[in-house]
């Protein structure tokens, strides 16, 4: 990575970043940096922006054009260099897209969640806000050369769980921090178990029909509940702030597999009360949820793009249930005593924008739900805006948006991630 040192008379705007054709970033201070915010490209200002947090990766965008903007405000397209994003760690939830004009709507970008970036102050800043954050995304704590070893020696313990050996590549060749989690016995841990899905996300991590390449490998099986058991007691019964999930980005739906989860929620709390059990799910069926919660479920976690059906369905394109389904599933799991977490999956300039924010606070006082997960939203940014309807109003901005809930609803918690029991109960 090359960087051009910025003239100090223009330090004190956000600096436009571009990437060569060989890959090469640096900034271009002619410019002011620029973010888009569905569809509308802005500049940016120094109170949009963080450092760029460690753990950070840069991409540039090959199909299209950057935008910066000229001290008067003007929006300038550059020919011959290429648009620059960031992918933040877990923890931060952009506030705005790079700022490009897309050249050719082929190909799709890979599954990142891309954000607008900026030069400034002699560092490079990301258009972000802090959400949350613990240690355990921190990715000094997942080192390839640490953990390779420790899940070698799992294996050898566990020589006929097809559960593990399938997270072993998760861990190791797709380096999911959650799927070491399992092998080192700590914080949350990853439990896939469901080859079929009765959504066709346009944005599938693990399986595509044709919109962009996903991004891992789904699992082909469904485990045993004895296998998902012997995976998952160890981990309930000794690693720290102990949670397993099931759905995860290498499966489908989980509650298309709810008797399955069903006996093996059961083998694992007749092992063990200690620690959470959770559920990630497009939540299709409250009767499922009912079900799980009987067994011994603790939390769920509903994913949403929108609370809007028709922007639902535009992404989601539910087959065999409804958004009305999935709206009653955040309700009973609430009132069935289930710490009920919405999986709030942030586009800005869609999340932020007045008639989703409406939409947004009507859901919450309603349900009452506990957490908003305000996720990034991995996929090409032209691929959504050309597919999902964008919202009526402005785009009140991602910062405002977090504040007026914080505000609105005081119980609510606004994070990233999912919650230990201690920390639930701090709420």
């Amino acid at each position: 990575m090359n960087k051009k040192t910025p003239s100090r008379s223009r330090e004190d705007r956000p600096v436009l970043l571009v990437a060569d054709r060989n890959g090469e970033i640096y900034d271009d201070p002619r410019y002011i940096a620029g973010g888009m915010s569905g569809g509308d490209f802005v500049p940016l200002r120094p109170a949009d922006l963080v450092s760029l947090p460690e753990g950070s990766r840069f991409y540039y965008i090959s199909k299209g054009l950057p935008v910066g903007f000229t001290d008067r405000g003007g929006p300038v397209v550059l020919d011959g260099v290429y648009p620059v994003s960031a992918f933040l760690p877990p923890g931060y939830t952009r506030t705005y897209l790079p700022a490009y004009e897309e050249v050719q709507p082929d190909p799709v970008l890979p599954l990142w969640s891309y954000t607008a970036v900026a030069w400034y102050k002699g560092k490079f800043h990301a258009a972000a806000v802090r959400v949350a954050w613990m240690k355990k995304a921190d990715p000094k704590l997942h080192d390839d050369n640490v953990i390779g070893p420790i899940v070698a020696e799992k294996l050898r313990q566990f020589p006929k769980n097809r559960l593990l050996k399938h997270l072993e590549k998760c861990a190791m060749f797709y380096h999911c921090f959650a799927a070491k989690n399992i092998f080192v016995g700590r914080w949350e841990a990853p439990l896939p178990t469901s080859p079929s899905c009765n959504a066709r996300c346009i944005g599938c991590l693990s399986f595509q029909e044709g919109e962009c390449p996903a991004s891992q490998d789904r699992i082909a099986f469904v485990p045993l509940p004895e296998e998902i058991a012997e995976a998952a007691v160890p981990h309930l019964r000794k690693a720290e702030d102990a949670i397993v999930s099931f759905g995860q980005g290498c499966e489908g739906e989980p509650l298309m597999q709810s008797k399955t989860l069903v006996k093996a929620v059961k083998l694992m709390r007749d092992a063990t009360t200690r620690g959470v059990v959770n559920l990630n799910t497009n939540g299709f069926s409250p009767d499922r949820i009912m079900a799980m919660r009987d067994a011994g479920l603790d939390s769920i976690r509903i994913s949403l793009n929108s609370a809007d059906r028709e922007r639902y369905n535009q992404y989601y394109r539910p087959r065999g249930y409804r958004f009305e389904d999935v709206m009653e599933s955040v309700r009973v799991s609430k009132k069935i005593g289930l710490f009920t977490s919405l999986n709030y999956l942030v586009f800005p300039g869609y999340t932020d924008r007045e008639d989703e924010v409406e939409k947004l606070m009507k859901l919450v006082a309603k349900t009452g739900v506990d957490l908003i997960q305000m996720r990034n939203f991995s996929i090409d940014p032209s691929l959504y805006l050309r597919s999902v309807s964008r919202p009526e109003g402005k785009a009140v901005g991602v910062r405002k948006l977090i504040r007026k809930l914080k505000t609105e609803f005081p119980k609510l918690t606004i994070g990233y991630f999912n919650l230990p029991k201690k920390e639930m109960g701090r709420r």
